[in-house]
């Protein structure tokens, strides 16, 4: 444990020299607190508006910032080390496969986690002096805790691209192109899938297939308890499917714990 522990705060240090920490909480404070304040700008009004719309506003944008910052800090974790000769070298230390990346993981997820915290957190605070404040921490708890899993999703899928390509240019366009697979083309095919076989999907089969999506199940947490009239798209029509909060958070939780492992599987046969 005290390797894994010191590999972690390796990669948490070399976030904060890069600067990753900073940026990534500057990005999320900026947007959230001007989504929270300017969310109803386009219906003619400035200021605060409703606990449900607010929340509906910001998963939308975690739904596509945090997947790629997530990959774009993790993307050359392995390969780039590997083409720097620096992986050889960390693995003379009395340090196994797994350890390193779990390591790696944590100190990174930490930078993730911290980041989400802070620059969301100004939103709830914000909102904690305008609203019940009880209904405003359950909110945002549930927020940040299903932001971060989803954070973690993304880093353990970019482990696995790292892992499973030569060159770090190809991990950057992989990471990519994950990103918008995830983020823009499979709801587009989700949309496009519905209009195609009309009403013959159902709530059910749609919400089974949005489970092939981590940044899908992280809405649903989200949006399942607030009106549908703030959700549009394939989301609003798997709002009130059956499936509880519990077991969506338990599919996030999968989609960390499964690409992680095929990742620790991945390092440990792969030759060096």
């Amino acid at each position: 444990m005290m390797q894994i522990l010191t590999v972690a705060n390796k990669e948490f240090q070399d976030g904060l020299r890069n600067r990753w920490l900073v940026s990534i909480t500057l990005i999320f404070t900026v947007l959230s607190l001007g989504l929270t304040y300017f969310g109803a700008a386009a219906s003619g009004s400035i200021g605060i508006t409703s606990l449900s719309t607010t929340i509906a506003s910001l998963a939308s944008l975690a739904v596509f910032l945090i997947p790629l910052i997530a990959l774009l800090l993790s993307y050359d974790s392995f390969v780039g080390e590997q083409e720097s000769g620096t992986l050889l070298l960390l693995l003379t230390y009395p340090l196994s496969k797994s350890q390193l990346l779990l390591g790696k993981f944590f100190g990174q997820g930490a930078i993730i986690a911290l980041a989400i915290f802070l620059g969301f957190g100004s939103s709830a605070l914000l909102l904690y002096f305008q609203m019940d404040s009880s209904q405003v921490i359950a909110s945002f708890a549930l927020f940040i805790f299903s932001a971060v899993l989803l954070g973690l999703s993304f880093t353990a899928i970019a482990y696995l691209i790292s892992l499973s390509v030569s060159e770090k240019s190809k991990a950057a366009g992989f990471a990519l192109i994950t990103w918008f697979f995830f983020a823009l083309a499979f709801d587009l095919a989700l949309l496009a899938l519905l209009v195609g076989i009309d009403s013959d999907l159902g709530q059910q089969g749609l919400t089974q297939l949005m489970m092939l999506n981590p940044a899908d199940i992280f809405r649903l947490v989200n949006l399942s308890g607030l009106d549908s009239s703030d959700v549009n798209g394939a989301i609003a029509i798997a709002i009130n499917a059956s499936m509880s909060q519990s077991q969506l958070i338990l599919s996030l939780l999968a989609w960390v714990a499964i690409p992680l492992s095929l990742a620790i599987f991945i390092l440990k046969k792969k030759t060096l």
